[in-house]
């Protein structure tokens, strides 16, 4: 152990000093950043004073609420909403098919199996079997007519007055 000290304790001194000598540079430059004068500072920025506030606003409408207008009597209408007996059965089961948009259904096959049945496929990939009595999309379109080129339905909309109406259409193969 101590002839391996006297071996490494010479090569250890020669280079802590060989380090030192080769700082002047080091040296030089630490000198030359200190005679720099020194620079200033900006002085932090007054701060206005905290003036108060008061909201005189409390009185007026809340934008949040909905504006109502009273009209005379002369000029509101009352609609008049005739029942034609057109309503959708909202008691049934809905079918799988009922919970797409149209845009998103795609007639891709028939097959005859003592009845004829449609092949719908859903926006998932899966390939729906259907047949005349079923329903389709969100408008309770219940299926009317199938063929080999179309799928005809009968749909139960809204007539904008507080109505039902149907209102016929069609899903085409598409090529």
């Amino acid at each position: 152990m101590v002839k391996l000290l006297k071996v490494f304790m010479p090569i250890l001194i020669l280079s802590i000093t060989a380090c030192q000598q080769e700082k002047d540079d080091l040296n030089a430059y630490v000198a030359k950043i200190e005679a720099r004068p020194p620079s200033t500072i900006a002085p932090i920025p007054v701060l206005k004073p905290y003036e108060k506030f008061e909201y005189a606003a409390s009185d007026l409408h809340n934008p949040f609420l909905p504006v109502v207008v009273d009209l005379p009597d002369a000029i509101v209408e009352e609609k008049i909403i005739v029942d034609n007996g057109v309503r959708p059965d909202t008691n049934r089961l809905k079918e799988a098919l009922e919970e797409y948009g149209l845009a998103e259904l795609s007639l891709v096959g028939t097959l005859e199996q003592e009845n004829m049945w449609a092949l719908i496929r859903s926006p998932e990939g899966v390939i729906h079997r259907v047949q005349v009595g079923n329903y389709i999309g969100k408008h309770y379109g219940q299926i009317l007519t199938i063929s080999d080129a179309e799928v005809a339905f009968k749909e139960t909309v809204p007539d904008g007055n507080g109505g039902y109406i149907h209102r016929n259409n069609i899903i085409s193969v598409r090529e």
